[in-house]
C-alpha cells in the first residue's frame, strides 16, 4: 500500500531532505539531551527551532532508542550532554522471556513522544515522523547483543518467543502514533545489520512485515532505518515489505537505487559523523553535492543523512546540507 507520504516523494519535483536528528536545535535553545528527552514541551521547541532556522521538508522527533527498552524494565544511564545507553541485561533466560510482560503504550517516555507527535501534528503543516526502535534491536537491548546474536544460532526458539513480544509491543506503539496522526515512524533497526542475509530475514523482516501489515494505511508509513546494512542484506530488508528503507555508509546507494523497483524509496547516506559532525561546510557542500548529482536520475530517493547526526554537531554544516540541496535544484 502507498502511503500520502510516499506517492508525494515518487511525484515531487524536488528533492526531499531529510537529515536524521534534532539535537544540533539544542545549540538554539540552550536545552540539555536529559530535558530533551524527558519533557515534550523541551522536544518540541527544539524541533520547532530547528524548523524556524533551516525550514525543513519533514519535521522529525528524537531517535532516542533506549525508550521502549526502558519502558520493559532495563537500566537506562542518562545525562545532560550524551545520550541515554542501556546497560546490563534485563533477561538472561527463557523464563524471563516467557515471563515478560507487554508494557502500556504511554507509560514511562512513550508519553514524551506520542505528545510530541501529537503537538506537532496540530501546529505544523509538513508532515511529521515519530522515531521507535526495531524488534530485533529492541531484542537486543532487552537480552543483550552479542548474547541474542549467539541466541539466534543456539536457541532460535527463545528468540522467536521475544520477538513475538517486542513485536505486539511496537505494533500498539505504532499505532498510538497513527492514533495521533502522525504521518510515519522511522524505525531504527541496526542489531539486524549485525546478521547473515538469511539471519536478517528470518529475525528481521519476518517481524518488520508483521508491523507493517498491522500499522501501514494511506496516512501512515514506516521508514525502515538500518545503519549497518550492505547490498549483500538488501534483497532479504526488502522482504519486511516497508514503503521507505534508509541506509548509512556500508550501503553502496546507486547499486541498491538499481537494483530496487522505482516504487521503493531509499533514503541516506550522508556520514553523520565525517561530514555533518567533524566535517567542515566545503566538506559538506562537497558531500551532499556529489550524492544529489549521482542519483539525480532516481525520483525514488530521499537525501538524509545515513543515521542520526551526533549532538553538538555544527550547526552550519546543516544549514550548508540544505542550501546546498536546494540551490542544486534550482
Amino acid at each position: 500500500m502507498k502511503s500520502s507520504f510516499g506517492k508525494s516523494v515518487l511525484i515531487s519535483n524536488t528533492r526531499i531532505a531529510m537529515p536524521v536528528g534534532i539535537f544540533t536545535g539544542l545549540q538554539l535553545t540552550g536545552a540539555t539531551i536529559r530535558d530533551c528527552l524527558t519533557r515534550a514541551e523541551t522536544q518540541i521547541e527544539t524541533i520547532m527551532a530547528l524548523h524556524d532556522h533551516l525550514n525543513p521538508d519533514v519535521l522529525l522527533t528524537a531517535m532516542d532508542l533506549s525508550v521502549e527498552a526502558e519502558l520493559f524494565g532495563s537500566e537506562i544511564v542518562m545525562s545532560d550532554h550524551e545520550i541515554p545507553t542501556v546497560v546490563g541485561r534485563r533477561l538472561t533466560s527463557l523464563s524471563e522471556i516467557e515471563n515478560l510482560s507487554i508494557p502500556e503504550i504511554g507509560d514511562g517516555r512513550t508519553r514524551v513522544q506520542l505528545e510530541t507527535c501529537d503537538r506537532l501534528v496540530k501546529n505544523v503543516k509538513i508532515p511529521v515522523f515519530g522515531s521507535t526502535i526495531g524488534p530485533l534491536s529492541l531484542a537486543g537491548r532487552l537480552f543483550g547483543v552479542s548474547e541474542t546474536m549467539m541466541m539466534s544460532m543456539t536457541d532460535p526458539v527463545a528468540l522467536h518467543r521475544l520477538l513475538e513480544k517486542v513485536t505486539q509491543f511496537l505494533i500498539n506503539y505504532l499505532m498510538a502514533f497513527r492514533g495521533v496522526g502522525t504521518t510515519g515512524i522511522i524505525m531504527a533497526e541496526p542489531v539486524a545489520g549485525l546478521l547473515s542475509p538469511s539471519g536478517l530475514g528470518q529475525f528481521s523482516s519476518h517481524y518488520i512485515k508483521q508491523i507493517v501489515q498491522k500499522t501501514v494505511n494511506e496516512e501512515f508509513t514506516i521508514i525502515l532505518h538500518n545503519c549497518g546494512a550492505r547490498l549483500i542484506h538488501l534483497e532479504k530488508i526488502l522482504e519486511s515489505g516497508a514503503e521507505i528503507y534508509h541506509f548509512s555508509s556500508p550501503m553502496d546507494l546507486l547499486k541498491a537505487l538499481k537494483k530496487v523497483d522505482h516504487e521503493v524509496i531509499l533514503g541516506g547516506n550522508l556520514d553523520p559523523t565525517h561530514i555533518f559532525f567533524n566535517g567542515t561546510e566545503e566538506n559538506t557542500f562537497e558531500h551532499t553535492s556529489l550524492l544529489m548529482e549521482r542519483t539525480s536520475e532516481y525520483q525514488n530517493f530521499i537525501i538524509s543523512s545515513g543515521c542520526d547526526i551526533p549532538p553538538n554537531s555544527p550547526i552550519k554544516n546543516l544549514e550548508t546540507f540544505f542550501k546546498t540541496v536546494r540551490e542544486f535544484q534550482q
